[in-house]
């Protein structure tokens, strides 16, 4: 399944609303290849900037460093219905897999939330992969029941890029809703680097002040092999940010997600990377407290018990974000941003490693 689009787009924003058929592009995702090449992944909106709808996995290609995009290729739809989510991943054979959700065309996050949609329209869970540094990619496989428990209702993988432990381990942040409204926070497992898959923790917070509510989620591992998980949290819980370990890959955590008090900021999407070499760890996300605003990168060099600011970006709007590393000396950001809106551009930054940490 693939498709091009006509364009290159201009260096340093693979993605523009309005271009290439497509009226608002949202929700980064961002990998390295084997070779070197970077793909960056969103959702491609047809109608609107609206969460549903006819939405689509678009994916562009870097073979410079993110210096310059290659045509836009679709990963992943769903007929006139949403695909959307994007979690790739790098697997050790070079394969890169893509974990996504698809569902209905009308079904809204509302009306999933409130039990108004069916179990075969409402969010399902799938697997696609490219062979081919994302050229082309294959049929999708549903992993609906693997992964997802029955009473659930809302459900979203990431958003941002999945992450391969060190023992070849696929791990896919995610989180879910339950009928009586609580958000809570979950992962998927991939073992046989992504061929079998399982549910792993489950985090199911009730919004209060003594059990956060972890909603959109990142993950990094440390170098101690723990996985370090950040989440964004819902109201009423504290926050905008929560936090959790797991020992064990992702199965289960060592405690439930607390608030981090060190990342200050709008309720919105974060993005963590690990970066070994440098015993550092990277989260990107807006600093603004009132508005999605000053993407801003901070940094904790204790496994993230704490963050102190490393660079902001400017001051412009600025939404979701992944962060990728593009080589030794070099991190790349992709995220929302604009002059009016953060939703007007999804924009490639390439950043020194050494300056940042």
């Amino acid at each position: 399944m693939t498709a091009a689009g006509p364009g290159t787009p201009p260096a340093g924003i693979p993605f523009r609303a309005g271009e290439d058929g497509y009226a608002s592009f949202r929700i980064p995702a961002a990998v390295r290849t084997d070779t070197g090449t970077l793909l960056a992944f969103c959702e491609a909106r047809v109608a609107g900037p609206a969460d549903h709808g006819t939405i689509r996995v678009a994916v562009r290609r870097s073979t410079d460093g993110g210096r310059t995009w290659g045509p836009l290729v679709v990963a992943a739809e769903n007929g006139d219905g949403l695909a959307g989510n994007p979690a790739p991943v790098v697997l050790g054979t070079g394969r890169v897999l893509l974990v996504h959700v698809r569902n209905a065309a009308h079904a809204t996050e509302a009306a999933v939330r409130r039990g108004e949609v069916s179990a075969e329209d409402g969010r399902r869970v799938w697997v696609t992969h490219s062979d081919d540094d994302g050229r082309t990619w294959s049929p999708p496989t549903e992993i609906t029941a693997r992964v997802k428990r029955p009473d659930w209702r809302w459900y979203a993988t990431g958003p941002g890029h999945a992450l391969r432990l060190r023992d070849g381990r696929v791990v896919v942040p995610a989180n879910h809703s339950l009928p009586d409204g609580p958000d809570g926070g979950h992962c998927l497992i991939g073992d046989d680097d992504g061929t079998t898959w399982s549910l792993g923790y489950v985090d199911d917070g009730d919004g209060t002040a003594a059990r956060v509510a972890a909603n959109e989620s990142t993950a990094a591992e440390l170098p101690d092999g723990r996985l370090y998980l950040n989440a964004r949290t819902m109201p009423p819980s504290p926050g905008p940010r929560a936090d959790a370990y797991s020992a064990d890959g992702g199965r289960t955590l060592t405690a439930p997600f607390r608030r981090q008090p060190g990342l200050t900021g709008p309720v919105c999407q974060g993005s963590v990377l690990a970066l070994p070499d440098h015993g550092a760890l990277l989260y990107s996300g807006p600093a603004d407290p009132g508005a999605r605003a000053r993407m801003t990168l901070r940094v904790s060099t204790d496994g993230g018990r704490n963050w102190r600011p490393a660079h902001t970006l400017d001051q412009r709007p600025a939404a979701y974000s992944d962060l990728v590393r593009v080589d030794a000396r070099s991190i790349g950001l992709l995220y929302e941003t604009g002059e009016a809106s953060p939703y007007e551009t999804i924009t490639f930054r390439r950043l020194s490693v050494m300056w940042r940490t």
